[in-house]
């Protein structure tokens, strides 16, 4: 993500919701929540555990951060965020992953940090189901399980810090390229990252329903393509948009590596000003494309605050704080309370749209 995903998308922003991603992870009975500790492959194990919010962080927690993949600048400001907290709680933090992002290229890091008695794995999913039966040898063997920007299937971690509502973020994303491209709408493409990326795919299935709205009648989805987090392929794919489709008005990019290399293609092409472009992307790295011409805007959350709110909800799980069952409450450092809502889902909050006009404010 990214957003980009982290997306989506997204302060004009849209209302959220509370996204529902799967079944619920918890029942409440009997003054006690039980949870799936996930034994893989559809396993019964279970185990029962108190909540006790008045219960001290504890010192020492082992907090790994496994993003999609490492260099990637997105993935370097979450868990940057993620590394804050926990030098606040006064933890262990550590940072591992792949160099590219595939569906299984996870699978490998978290049996390590399982091996490692890793109090918390906190990871963005490059699949939803590809590294389920790790994380659940994790879980299993005493590791809570957050999963930030990009969720698993619900099964297979504790919680799921959701940087924005998909809702939110598919919303955002469609209004602006409809503003940027004008009321006489065209043909517009999607460059997404990698093709098994939970949270873009489920982005971009938003957008298109938001495009069967009325007053999105002339805008015309005409390709989805992905450039695998990787700037040269998103480049690629983007030239290769361009020449298949010559009408072509506009290209959505819900992810930070994608749209910051669509960005730096058509700033340096022909097509500068004549197809627009949007996305989710960081405000240091686009705010020139803004002033130049190249786009009109763009968006994001608060990316850093993602990765530090994500390490405090695994230092709360891991405290016992919480169990990940729906209206528990914690504490985030300096950002505040927040509520477990259904599905074990944590929103962070709104997205914000970022303008020639309201760029220079923002610093990340």
């Amino acid at each position: 993500m990214k957003f980009g995903s982290k997306t989506g998308t997204r302060k004009a922003a849209p209302a959220v919701i509370t996204l529902i991603t799967g079944l619920s992870l918890a029942l409440t009975a009997c003054g006690g929540t039980t949870v799936n500790t996930g034994t893989g492959g559809g396993g019964e194990s279970t185990a029962t555990a108190s909540a006790n919010p008045d219960a001290p962080l504890k010192e020492g927690l082992k907090v790994a951060f496994l993003p999609k993949q490492l260099n990637n600048s997105y993935f370097t400001v979450t868990d940057r965020g993620g590394k804050k907290a926990v030098e606040e709680f006064k933890g262990s933090f550590s940072e591992v992953g792949p160099s590219e992002a595939s569906a299984s290229s996870q699978v490998s890091y978290i049996n390590t940090l399982t091996q490692q008695a890793t109090d918390v794995i906190a990871t963005s999913a490059n699949d939803p189901k590809a590294i389920c039966s790790a994380l659940d040898e994790a879980r299993a063997g005493g590791a809570k399980v957050v999963t930030f920007d990009s969720d698993t299937d619900p099964e297979c971690r504790d919680l799921y810090i959701n940087q924005a509502t998909a809702e939110g973020i598919a919303t955002t994303q469609v209004k602006l390229i409809s503003e940027a491209i004008g009321a006489e709408g065209g043909d517009i493409a999607i460059l997404s990252a990698t093709a098994n990326a939970t949270n873009q795919n489920a982005w971009i299935e938003l957008m298109k329903k938001e495009l069967e709205k009325p007053e999105y009648s002339k805008l015309k989805l005409v390709a989805t393509v992905y450039g695998d987090d990787n700037a040269q392929k998103s480049q690629q794919e983007v030239q290769a948009l361009l020449q298949q489709h010559p009408t072509l008005k506009g290209i959505i990019s819900p992810t930070t590596v994608g749209v910051a290399a669509a960005a730096q293609y058509l700033a340096g092409s022909e097509y500068k000003g004549k197809v627009q472009l949007t996305g989710l992307g960081f405000p240091s790295q686009l705010k020139e494309f803004l002033k130049n011409g190249t786009m009109k805007s763009f968006a994001l959350w608060d990316v850093e605050k993602l990765g530090y709110l994500t390490a405090y909800a695994g230092a709360a799980l891991a405290s016992g704080q919480i169990t990940g069952s729906e209206g528990e409450r914690f504490k985030a450092g300096d950002l505040g309370e927040f509520e477990v809502g259904a599905d074990g889902v944590v929103l962070l909050g709104d997205p914000t749209v970022f303008t020639a006009e309201n760029v220079d404010q923002f610093n990340f």
